[in-house]
């Protein structure tokens, strides 16, 4: 027999590439992650790992136990899901969520939970939907919050569930004294926008090349109230979604953008752990505080 505990560990090797990786997120030494891989080895009885310069990468037979260990890690948090509402257990729930979700929905959701189901605990990581939903497929968490843009689906995963939490209008954020009227008068101006790599720049960009210019990014920030008051001091032009605000919105004035575009707040779950009842719990939560957010 395999042992589960060995079987994740080549699991997250398949993931992320190298036993350092594996080692830290899992708080072990490398020594131990590679010990433990040897002794899967040998209860296996061919050899799962081979030398790729200074690392190691997986042979042809540890591709296919990996995959065979992705789907007995799904069985066991089936079982434990199943048996969680046989026994009304209370298990932490891990939600990664990106920032708007943290500051927007997570509070409300855990008011709405401190009513509807007192024992239930929630522990919260903030993170760029990216990496949050990589991290879902290692079982590091069991929720995740992500968004994606008109025409910028995110990759499908096999055994990763999407629940569609609802619409958020993206909307153009200039200064109070701007004069533009439209995205196309803002040629320009200069923008703040996340970071190069984010599926939302990868977007923006895009409306400002359809409306004929390239814009001159010059302020990059995950954070999107930095976006805001960037705005609200004159200094640049953003394309914010409601959800980014959780107060006034006087400082600035919004535009509407071509298409009216909305992107999807949607929660990823295992298939292995969403019927179970304290995920449940936690995806009604997040879908009703994003139903009642109504920024002023």
């Amino acid at each position: 027999m395999f042992e589960l505990r060995r079987l994740r560990l080549l699991h997250e090797l398949a993931l992320r590439g190298t036993i350092a990786d594996v080692a830290r997120e899992l708080s072990y030494s490398p020594s131990t992650v590679s010990q433990q891989l040897a002794l899967l080895e040998r209860e296996a009885g061919v050899a799962l790992l081979e030398p790729d310069g200074r690392r190691v990468r997986l042979t042809a037979q540890g591709r296919m136990l990996a995959a065979h260990a992705a789907r007995a890690l799904e069985l066991d948090e089936a079982a434990r899901a199943e048996l969680s509402i046989s026994r009304d257990a209370r298990a932490p729930v891990r939600v990664a969520v990106m920032p708007t979700a943290a500051e927007a929905l997570v509070p409300a959701a855990l008011t709405l939970l401190a009513e509807r189901e007192p024992g239930l605990r929630l522990e919260m990581v903030e993170m760029p939907p990216e990496e949050g939903l990589f991290e879902l497929r290692a079982h590091a968490f069991d929720l995740v919050v992500a968004e994606q843009y008109p025409g910028y689906t995110r990759e499908l995963q096999p055994g990763i569930e999407r629940t569609l939490l609802g619409r958020d209008p993206v909307r153009l954020v200039v200064p109070p004294g701007s004069p533009a009227r439209e995205l196309a008068d803002l040629r320009d101006a200069a923008w703040a926008m996340e970071p190069q790599g984010a599926a939302v720049r990868q977007w923006a960009v895009q409306q400002c090349r359809a409306a004929g210019f390239e814009p001159d990014v010059r302020f990059e920030a995950t954070d999107l109230t930095a976006h805001a008051r960037l705005a609200a001091a004159g200094h640049a032009a953003a394309m914010l979604p409601d959800l980014s605000w959780t107060g006034d919105r006087s400082s600035v004035r919004l535009l509407q953008l071509p298409g009216d575009p909305v992107r999807e707040i949607f929660a990823a779950t295992r298939s292995s752990s969403r019927d179970g009842a304290a995920v449940g719990a936690v995806l009604t939560a997040l879908a009703d505080a994003l139903a009642a957010h109504r920024p002023r």
